[in-house]
């Protein structure tokens, strides 16, 4: 009888053991949230994540607070989340760079395998929009006049590996438009030249772009969406004017490090898209240019999968690789 008794009790151990653990979502967060953005303070990402934050806050019991991580191309405040205890504590707010850097950079970290996806946060639309004195209102026009130009047709990013950047090598390899790259410190010069007249093209976030043309100091050729953006509905996608494999949208996102417990990961996807569907909420992003997303962590996985295949893809026809 003892031993049978002893046997029975293993037995239930082993099954404590094993079991799925739902009490951790019920525990956590037990301390401090810490939201890592690898950004300066004060752009899109860090208002987000900033939203999310005080959401937290005031639902769970528990301060959370961001940090901004700049440096390295983002590389460094990711790689700070990649190290962080998988226990949700610590969570990474990021951007389109996050799949770029993928196949740009080499990076102190796997985006695959060091990390849980939990949430597409926003998207943000481009636009391929050139300087008025540009003698172009469409995309068959623009194309046939970069291609009439003896060394191409200069456009601006705001850095090299940046969205603006591989839009517009996306653009170049399935067009064979002729452009040359300029790329410049950063947004607000890359606004100076093009308002200027220095430059005459650029793959721009409608949040940088969209007052300007809606002002008449640039003109708006196409939408690198694959649907219309809804507040230009007459603008017709680069997809539908006959490259329909072409789109990119920047967007933010949320990562845990991986081994993060499931339930922890769907606990915080749950709260986010609470917030994300808030009218409040929603209405302070469409001022940042973004349109709220809210994905699944498994919807999440297969965009960053798909992501960091087509830049590879592109980083490759564009003779771009690791740095």
């Amino acid at each position: 009888m003892i031993a049978l008794g002893r046997t029975v009790l293993a037995a239930i151990s082993l099954v404590l053991l094993t079991a799925p653990t739902p009490v951790l979502a019920q525990s956590f967060p037990s301390k401090q949230i810490d939201l890592i953005v690898p950004f300066v303070a004060g752009g899109t990402t860090d208002t987000v994540a900033r939203l999310i934050a005080q959401r937290m806050t005031d639902n769970w019991g528990q301060t959370a607070v961001v940090y901004n991580r700049p440096g390295g191309g983002s590389t460094i405040g990711t790689a700070t989340v990649a190290k962080s205890a998988p226990d949700g504590h610590t969570l990474l707010v990021t951007t389109i760079a996050f799949a770029i850097n993928a196949s740009l950079r080499k990076t102190p970290y796997d985006a695959i395998q060091d990390f849980a996806p939990i949430t597409e946060l926003t998207s943000i639309p481009l636009m391929l929009v050139v300087h008025p004195s540009l003698p172009v209102n469409n995309l068959k026009e623009f194309i046939a006049y970069t291609k009439a130009q003896p060394n191409g047709l200069d456009y601006a990013s705001s850095g090299a590996g940046t969205s603006p950047h591989l839009a517009a090598e996306m653009f170049k390899s399935m067009s064979g438009a002729n452009l040359v790259h300029v790329p410049f410190k950063g947004n607000a010069e890359v606004m100076n030249a093009l308002l200027g007249g220095h430059i005459k093209a650029h793959f721009g976030l409608t949040a940088s772009t969209l007052q300007h043309v809606r002002s008449g100091k640039l003109r708006v050729i196409a939408a690198t969406t694959e649907k219309r953006i809804a507040s230009l509905p007459d603008v017709p996608t680069i997809a539908e004017s006959g490259y329909p494999e072409f789109e990119i949208s920047s967007w933010q996102g949320m990562f845990a490090p991986a081994g993060t417990p499931p339930d922890v990961i769907a606990k915080i996807n749950g709260e986010t898209s609470k917030m994300l569907a808030s009218p409040e909420v929603r209405a302070r992003i469409a001022k940042e240019g973004a349109d709220p997303v809210a994905s699944s962590p498994a919807e999440f996985d297969k965009r960053i999968r798909g992501e960091i295949a087509k830049w590879a893809r592109v980083a490759k026809a564009a003779g771009l690789g690791p740095k």
